[in-house]
């Protein structure tokens, strides 16, 4: 009989605090190991006593709520000359502990831990306190080796096959402990964290690093395509020497050997070991020689979202021998799960940015058209001999188009029309701008080309500030003379028909906000008996078909022209425009505002 002798006679007490992490669990089973084996407790002894107890710290970081995981797990051991005891100390609600622990079915998704912890231990007991509970676990030390000389007891055969069968039992549990209990418990856990956080970022960082410890890796990559790109850059790493450079994805050719890019290429797993090395010439190579790992595609759908690489650097001497794979099959799921994950929560996060990004242009494009809309006149002032109508149709992109009509005198306006080069609360806020500085100087109104040279001025540090410009087109428009003075700062020719034909004015001029000291210039129109006059924006002209054709230029002008020959009213003719553009752009969606005024006389 063979009896192995205790190192001590007294009992001697470990007592460790961690934290309520996963991260916490392992090193600090590791102290109780060796604690114990200086106790002189055997190898296979210290296994047993490795798995329990891993198992009754990961439940008591897995169940704890809120205020448990602000608490630290205490583990005692004491170490007797015949027994050691351990107490796990937790602040979790509790549970009530099976009376008989039995192997659940293979289906069922509790059950395993409370069975391995009682058939490795001789005493499990369960304490539940209020705000605390302490799970008890016992065993006892080998005194003898079996004997196997009774006919009663089993054959060395049989004996032997047991222990292999309970080995082999044993092992599969731990692995699926490992693969399951522990990396669903951080993936809730975390999931919960980043449903309140938001930081896509430190979550995959926070956990990552329980991946880590979970598959027994030192050092992780994760890499993401950002969106409409092609290329892998670093999202998050263990370690900031790791957070190298992006790594192009090419369409076509054969780009230098990148086990990264071929993961991504091939939405295939790639393992990187002595056999299949890191390539030389990479940083990886570089920071992490001697390193053997796994490089895993992180998909969505089909979609590739970026990759995963995990690894492991080994000693020199062990490192020409590494011709395996570093992860077992369970740590390999482990990963693969994490993947999947990670995949969902990049989605999940793309989605929510894509979403508020539309709420915040919707109302963007709300605020904008409400701006638009408040500069246009409600009603227009009208000449003797002419009749004034004007048209806005705003697109889905708000623009800076805008109109406006001054009274200069009971037989004179001022025309106004312009457009404000950008989308949005931008161009509508220049456009309010614009129509104040306008409407600022009345004495101006009977010389558009000086008024313009006076804006100009004025806008010219704002807008160039921001690379935004105006184009405007004014026409000071006499009743009496039947005449128009136009001035135009890079917009639109203003267009006028007759019976006679039809002309177009474009007075030179560059836009406004371009040059800071540009001097526009007049012209002298006469209006003639039932003469028609348009000014208009660029989205008339470039109002497009379903057949993806402008409506262009000479169609706008042949329909004035043939107007002359009607006794139409302006708000006749502004309809008859409309409706035309309308069944022009039939099926399909207008990119620009479309603004227009007409003058019948």
């Amino acid at each position: 009989m063979s009896v192995v002798s205790p190192a001590t006679s007294r009992p001697v007490t470990l007592r460790i605090t961690l934290a309520c992490n996963l991260a916490e669990v392992w090193p600090a089973v590791q102290n109780v190991r060796s604690f114990l084996s200086e106790q002189g407790w055997d190898d296979n002894s210290l296994i047993a006593f490795d798995l329990a107890l891993v198992e009754g710290c990961n439940n008591a970081v897995k169940y704890a709520d809120d205020r448990g995981r602000d608490q630290a797990i205490i583990i005692e051991a004491i170490s007797e000359a015949m027994q050691v005891e351990f107490r796990i100390h937790d602040n979790t609600a509790g549970f009530e502990w099976p009376k008989k622990a039995v192997l659940p079915d293979p289906e069922s998704e509790s059950g395993r831990g409370i069975y391995l912890i009682t058939s490795l231990m001789d005493y499990v007991g369960y304490f539940r306190g209020v705000g605390e509970n302490i799970l008890v676990m016992r065993k006892e030390r080998a005194l003898q080796e079996p004997s196997f000389a009774t006919s009663n007891l089993e054959t060395l055969d049989q004996f032997t096959k047991k222990i292999a069968e309970n080995e082999r039992m044993i092992a599969e549990m731990v692995e699926e402990l490992s693969s399951c209990y522990e990396s669903l418990s951080a993936i809730f856990r975390y999931s919960t964290e980043q449903g309140k956080t938001g930081n896509l970022r430190e979550f995959a960082r926070q956990l990552l690093t329980d991946l880590l410890q979970i598959a027994s890796a030192e050092w992780f990559i994760l890499r993401l395509v950002p969106k409409g790109e092609s290329r892998l850059a670093v999202f998050a790493a263990s370690e900031p020497l790791l957070e190298l450079e992006p790594l192009l994805i090419p369409a076509t050719g054969n780009p230098p050997y990148s086990m990264e890019v071929d993961a991504a290429m091939t939405c295939q797993r790639v393992w990187f070991n002595s056999t299949n090395p890191v390539p030389a010439d990479g940083l990886l190579h570089k920071y992490k020689p001697g390193s053997a790992g796994l490089v895993q595609p992180i998909l969505f759908g089909g979609q590739l979202m970026g990759t995963l690489t995990l690894g492991r650097t080994l000693a020199p001497v062990s490192w020409p021998n590494q011709s395996r794979l570093i992860f077992t099959a369970g740590q390999t799921n482990v990963v693969s799960t994490f993947a999947d994950f990670l995949a969902i929560q990049v989605a999940n996060a793309r989605f929510q940015e894509e979403q508020f990004h539309r709420r915040l242009v919707t109302h963007e494009l709300e605020i904008a058209n409400n701006i638009q809309r408040s500069l246009l006149p409600t009603t227009l002032p009208q000449l003797p001999s002419f009749t004034l109508a004007a048209f806005c149709r705003s697109a889905h992109e708000v623009g800076g188009d805008f109109y406006d009509v001054l009274r200069v005198s009971d037989h004179s306006v001022l025309l106004v029309i312009a457009d404000v080069m950008g989308k949005g609360i931008p161009a509508a806020m220049f456009a309010a701008i614009l129509r104040t500085l306008l409407r600022a100087v009345p004495e101006y109104n009977n010389q558009p080309g000086a008024l313009l040279t006076r804006v100009n001025r004025l806008l010219y540090p704002e807008l160039s500030a921001v690379d935004m410009f105006i184009t405007a087109q004014l026409a000071f428009v006499d009743a009496h003379e039947r005449k128009m003075i136009t001035a135009s700062a890079g917009h639109c020719p203003l267009v006028v028909a007759t019976t006679k034909g039809v002309t177009t004015f474009s007075p030179e001029g560059m836009p406004l906000g371009i040059l800071p000291d540009t001097i526009f210039q007049d012209e002298t129109v006469e209006l003639s008996e039932k003469c028609r006059v348009l000014l208009y924006t660029d989205g008339l002209t470039e109002a497009l078909s379903a057949k993806g054709e402008y409506f262009g230029q000479q169609p706008l002008l042949d329909w004035l022209e043939g107007s002359t020959k009607n006794l139409s009213t302006a708000d006749q003719l502004k309809e008859e425009l409309a409706r035309e553009l309308e069944k022009y752009q039939a099926n399909t969606t207008s990119n620009d505002d479309q603004t227009f005024i007409i003058m019948a006389g």
